[in-house]
């Protein structure tokens, strides 16, 4: 044993190359400090498994396993009886190797696995030392649980005249995106089934035929959001309303709740808080924010289509005026349950939150395309999130509720997403928004920062701190985009007709369907790196002979390496391999597409189907790889490790410290060069 209380602050996206860069530029202390402390690479960086995905990496970090081992291959799995379906991967009954931490709660140590995702909900462990909170989705805790109502944007303006609520403003009905609500959550018993529905109005697996990149992951920046309009006029009617103030209704529940609110002046005579009432007879708001500031979170009632109602938390926020204050904005965060605890083990964990640190919200996703509303919405809601969370895990070490605390955060990842494909002059962004899109970066990595340094007193507490993420995010250079393969969310089918693989079935006008056409179809690409023949007698409606497979296999791998891209002539694919040799990669075997391909430079997204060691080339500092960085108790101070650190090496490497058994599954080996020789 090397230590005794553990703590594992994991970033989803938090990219070395960039992290490096401005802790070099002096705007990340707290990273500094922790790599002055501890332990690590000079680059920062983990050699990182694959796919570079949320669901598998995370899975690899707590098992030791090989995307290969342990069988979780994307955010979604590929369904064995359809591979134009996909089944959803966060749920740890599908997961085929043991997680670290059952072998440390059963050892004694108290251990909370928090808001992981990748093979944490249900628990793994009967273990009474183990307690998990969510897991079933990666974005916020209680995103997929107990959302009730989805964020509002209200426009009050002097020129409308009438009230109206526009349900799902933005939404692009792709079924596609990192970020899931409605997730359906079984009770806590061995074999249950932890996420059901992966998107709205999908069952147990989803169809989605890609054409465009807006079918697939480009859809995240148009995340479905609600918005209102409102008249804008003079108040009347109130309790306690100044003469000068103005009134406005903001709508939400789809529109079968309305909130009388005031737009107020301050002692200088200009107009700079709004104020929401539950009605016009009230003397108290029930929230009041400032001009680009956020109200407390308040407990409101969301009202349901069928009348009934759920007491729930939400903030507001005075985002937008214009100059003569015809015209302004209030957003109305997104809803949460303040008794979901659905997620929650022991589901008293639950209380003993909201008890002793406080009721939260959910992050706004407005942003991506409109720089505006990434600055002054998406990334203040996560700071505000990153705050309750630090001080969530802060009590629960002050009271030393817990030995080993395993943590996600997904705020890197969650507004990389929305902006680095907007990092880079192409034709989807607008090109004076660039240079704005990677300040707005570089905040998000000076906020993680903020994060960190909330823990970095616990270094002299006896706590050993590891920081380390899943993946990295590339802003590549590509004025394209990426190629049309590759995609997390569906049936790639644009590239792979485009060579006469995949084949759509067309209407009576010639037009082509999102509708696969098996009889003359031998192979699809769906998800991030898998493509499947259309073999007989194991597809419903195979055409490929088994006999021919190696054949086929052969001419699908040639088809790609030979595929140029339209606009540049170049390849587009990098790597492409059978099943059976993706294993030197840790990729292949059962639920791995019959061939496994990694496109080349360029043609990429932000992550997902790209190598683990892709980096940009257009000076933007970034890469797909992830980070990994230890200090505290255990841990050399000052080291500089010259070993290839792997992903598979975290688990064995905490196992180690803590002095207990390997995880089953475990493939790496733990990272003795950095130990501590005392």
């Amino acid at each position: 044993m090397l230590t005794k209380k553990l703590v594992v602050l994991g970033i989803d996206g938090m990219d070395p190359r960039l992290t490096k860069y401005l802790m070099d530029k002096g705007e990340m202390p707290a990273m500094k400090e922790l790599v002055e402390r501890g332990a690590c690479r000079e680059d920062l960086r983990l050699l990182g498994g694959m796919p570079t995905i949320t669901p598998p990496m995370w899975t690899t970090l707590s098992t030791g396993a090989y995307a290969s081992t342990h069988g979780i291959t994307g955010f979604w799995n590929i369904d064995p009886t359809d591979h134009s379906k996909l089944v959803y991967a966060l749920d740890s009954t599908v997961c085929k190797a043991e997680q670290v931490w059952n072998g440390i709660a059963e050892a004694g140590y108290k251990t909370l696995v928090w808001h992981w995702p990748g093979s944490s909900w249900p628990p793994t462990s009967d273990s009474p030392n183990l307690a998990v909170v969510d897991g079933v989705q990666p974005g916020f805790i209680g995103f997929g649980t107990g959302m009730r109502d989805d964020e509002v944007l209200v426009t009050a303006s002097t020129q409308v005249d009438t009230i109206k609520f526009m349900p799902k403003a933005g939404h692009n009905n792709t079924g596609a995106g990192c970020i899931l609500s409605d997730v359906d959550i079984k009770e806590e018993s061995a074999g249950s089934k932890a996420a059901g529905d992966a998107c709205q109005n999908a069952g147990a697996s989803v169809e989605n035929i890609m054409l465009t990149l807006e079918d697939g992951e480009f859809s995240i920046e148009n995340m479905p959001y609600n918005a209102a309009k409102s008249t804008l006029k003079d108040a009347s009617g109130w309790v306690n309303a100044p003469a000068d103030a103005k009134e406005f209704i903001a709508t939400m529940c789809n529109g079968l709740v309305r909130r009388p609110c005031l737009l107020l002046k301050n002692e200088a005579g200009e107009y700079d808080t709004v104020a929401l009432y539950r009605s016009k007879k009230e003397e108290n708001p029930l929230a009041v924010a400032k001009y680009h500031e956020f109200s407390p979170f308040y407990l409101d009632e969301v009202v349901k289509e069928d009348g009934s109602k759920i007491t729930c938390a939400r903030s507001i926020s005075f985002v937008y005026h214009n100059e003569d204050f015809s015209t302004i904005s209030i957003w109305i965060n997104r809803a949460n349950d303040i008794t979901d605890d659905a997620a929650w083990h022991p589901k008293s964990l639950h209380k003993e939150v909201t008890d002793n640190v406080g009721y939260w919200s959910f992050t706004s996703g407005l942003g991506g395309k409109n720089t505006y509303y990434s600055e002054h919405l998406m990334l203040p809601t996560w700071e505000i999130y990153n705050n309750w969370q630090a001080a969530c895990l802060k009590y629960f070490m002050d009271e030393e509720k817990f030995d080993v605390i395993f943590s996600h955060l997904h705020n890197v990842d969650g507004i990389g997403h929305n902006i680095w494909p907007h990092g880079h002059k192409n034709n989807h962004t607008n090109p004076e928004d660039v240079e704005k899109n990677h300040e707005l970066m570089a905040e998000t990595y000076r906020q993680t920062d903020r994060y960190l340094a909330q823990f970095l007193g616990y270094l002299d507490e006896g706590w050993t701190i590891i920081v380390t993420s899943d993946h990295g995010l590339i802003c590549d250079t590509n004025e394209e985009g990426p190629a049309l393969i590759g995609d997390a969310f569906g049936v790639n089918a644009k590239i792979m007709s485009d060579i006469g693989l995949t084949v759509l079935k067309q209407d009576e006008n010639g037009d082509v369907l999102k509708e696969i056409d098996w009889s003359r179809t031998k192979a699809i690409a769906t998800g991030t790196n898998h493509i499947f023949l259309n073999l007989k007698g194991r597809d419903p409606q195979g055409i490929v002979e088994p006999e021919d497979q190696y054949q086929v296999e052969e001419e699908i791998i040639d088809a790609l390496y030979n595929y140029r891209d339209p606009k540049t002539g170049r390849r587009v694919i990098a790597l492409a391999l059978r099943n059976r040799d993706a294993l030197v990669m840790g990729c292949g075997q059962e639920g791995w597409g019959d061939i496994v391909f990694f496109p080349e430079d360029g043609f990429h997204r932000v992550h997902g189907e790209a190598l683990s060691t892709r980096m940009d080339h257009g000076g933007h500092h970034t890469s797909v790889s992830p980070i990994f960085v230890a200090a505290g108790p255990g841990i050399k101070e000052g080291c500089k490790t010259t070993r290839v650190l792997r992903q598979v090496d975290v688990a064995p490497t905490i196992a180690t410290l803590l002095g207990v058994r390997m995880p089953a599954q475990c493939e790496g080996a733990p990272m003795y060069q950095i130990f501590d020789e005392k």
